[in-house]
């Protein structure tokens, strides 16, 4: 399957990447890439709970159910600046009509993406420090890592603010097995190797390198267990670190209430409100009746707008975005519930019980 570079613009024709800020969007660019598929050759298939999102770039594509055409998407239309079939599991079979240009980005990475974007209400001066580049990939894939997503979107910008700058020497130890646990790392800059020492072998296996974007230590800190492996650095590098004080209260959601589908229909008949904070584009493409949408980076001069003898239900595709705004909400009194999953579960409820 061949590959070729992505053209920034074309990166803009497409809803939500369209809302990105440019130090994201280029981000984003850097991992993704063009790709072919040949006339007759099926994109993704009805059922599918990969977590890849596709965009169209030339061509046609035809969606079936069942062996049935359903419609099609035509490169450059109306219909084709949404990402193809969204939600999981997909209702459709995707199959190209005639050879086909397409994106394919990685959800989770996309989600993170745009919650890091519109949570932005960073200062960038301030989070590059002494000439640290925050749009570099190490932040990018740091994004991406299970253990970042563990940690509530809300807490974002803390997180950056509190890590501090590490500098060290090739052969340096930075975590040592059987001690303590005290900080969270991730590598900026350099190589480190991870070992582990056995009864049988003291100089320790070799389990893993780690390059710019990686990151470790988080599991004794969550465990508050001892560290199982020691990291030394092969290379001279750079690491940042959180200590563990603030990567056990940043990982906490002490304001965040989370709430099941038929939980938050409850509430919503109750007297409550769903409350979409996607963009107004993902808004139009798919919705709950009812939804009142304010995008999560207008929250904040959105406020005046909400009642807060209201409840109010937050949801998001996949509830990173909703629980940076529902920490927002309950940090200033409102009553605010974060649908768990997101719009994504939600329809993969609905898909099971239908």
């Amino acid at each position: 399957m061949d590959e070729r570079p992505l053209d920034l613009a074309i990166l803009r024709t497409f809803s939500p990447l369209d809302g990105l800020k440019a130090e994201n969007l280029h981000a984003l660019a850097r991992k993704t890439h063009i790709r072919e598929l040949s006339a007759g050759r099926v994109l993704f298939k009805e059922g599918d709970t990969d977590k890849r999102t596709f965009y169209l770039v030339s061509g046609n594509i035809e969606l079936r159910a069942e062996d049935k055409l359903i419609g099609n998407v035509r490169a450059g239309s109306a219909e084709a600046r949404a990402a193809l079939a969204p939600g999981l599991p997909r209702k459709f079979t995707a199959r190209a009509s005639m050879d086909i240009e397409y994106i394919m980005i990685d959800s989770d990475l996309l989600d993170v993406l745009l919650t890091w974007d519109q949570t932005g209400q960073y200062e960038v001066a301030e989070l590059r420090g002494d000439g640290l580049d925050v749009t570099g990939d190490w932040m990018t894939t740091l994004l991406q890592t299970k253990a970042f997503h563990r940690i509530p979107p809300a807490n974002i910008q803390a997180i950056f603010m509190r890590m501090q700058r590490i500098n060290y020497r090739a052969g340096d130890v930075v975590i040592k097995q059987g001690t303590e646990g005290d900080f969270f790392y991730v590598v900026v800059a350099g190589k480190c190797v991870v070992t582990r020492e056995t009864p049988l072998n003291k100089e320790g296996i070799k389990l893993a390198e780690l390059g710019p974007g990686d990151s470790f230590g988080e599991e004794a800190l969550i465990a508050e267990a001892k560290r199982n492996a020691t990291v030394t650095m092969s290379t001279e590098g750079t690491l940042m670190r959180l200590g563990k004080n603030d990567f056990q209260t940043l990982l906490n959601e002490p304001l965040l209430q989370w709430v099941e589908y038929d939980k938050a229909k409850e509430i919503v008949a109750g007297g409550g409100k769903w409350l979409d904070v996607r963009l107004p584009s993902e808004f139009q493409n798919f919705r709950i009746d009812g939804a009142v949408n304010i995008p999560l980076y207008f929250i904040r001069l959105k406020l005046n707008a909400l009642d807060k003898n209201t409840q109010y239900v937050v949801c998001c595709d996949t509830g990173r975005r909703s629980s940076a705004a529902a920490y927002i909400l309950s940090e200033r009194s409102f009553e605010a519930y974060v649908l768990k999953g997101g719009l994504a579960a939600t329809e993969a409820a609905r898909t099971q019980r239908g």
